[in-house]
Formats: structure tokens, sequence, C-alpha cells
């Protein structure tokens, strides 16, 4: 018999332990975090900087973005507003979370919300 396992069987095991909803609710908090590192970096900021412009230690900015601290909406809020960003309650679709995704990205892309990058993915565009 191993004696490791297998990623995709102790995966299994993880996702076992968690609902569908709680799947969902991590994978909303890792878009948000990562909409925030990519405003970040379009704003130009280190860490360092945008600490400085919201009274957030660094140390503590870079354990959200390493997704080690699940960041506060007031926290969240701190950190978007000197890059010119705010959250929105928006309703959610009962579809597939993959068609969500696609509709938002068509709607942020129409409303030049966002823009392809050079290497397929999408950036924030302010």
């Amino acid at each position: 018999m191993d004696k490791f396992k297998k990623w995709k069987d102790v995966k299994k095991e993880i996702e076992a332990d968690f609902t569908p909803e709680d799947i969902e609710e991590m994978e909303l908090e890792k878009q948000i975090i990562l909409a925030t590192i990519e405003a970040r970096k379009e704003a130009n900021l280190t860490q360092r900087q945008l600490s400085e412009k919201t009274g957030i230690i660094q140390s503590s900015i870079a354990k959200i973005e390493n997704f080690a601290r699940t960041p506060q909406y007031t926290t969240l809020m701190r950190l978007l507003y000197p890059m010119g960003y705010t959250l929105k309650v928006v309703p959610l679709k009962k579809k597939k979370t993959w068609f969500c995704e696609k509709i938002l990205l068509k709607y942020m892309n129409k409303n030049g919300i966002i823009k392809k990058n050079k290497y397929g993915g999408w950036k924030l565009w302010n």
C-alpha cells in the first residue's frame, strides 16, 4: 500500500466536508481577493504603499493576498477606496457558476470595467 495519498483523493476528502454553498462562498472570496490584488497592481502600488494609504499594516495585506486571512468587508472597503473602487451588492443567479461568470465578464467588458490583457486574462479598467 502506498505511503502517500494522491492529490485527487485528498481533494475529494476535503471537498466532502463542504456544502456546495460553502465552496461557492470560498470561490467568491477568492475572486474578490484576486480582483483587489489586480486593482492594487493596476494602481502601481506595492503592499507597503497601500498600507501607507490605508493604515492597514503591510503584513495584514500580505496575509489577505496570500489567502491566509479572510478580510472583513470594512477592510476590503479600506483597501479598495484609495484605488478608486468599492464593493457592490448584486443579485445571485441560480445557474451554474461558470455561466454566471461568463455573463459577468461579458457585462464588465461591454461596460469598460475590465479589458482582456495580452495573456488572454482579464484586468480591471478604470
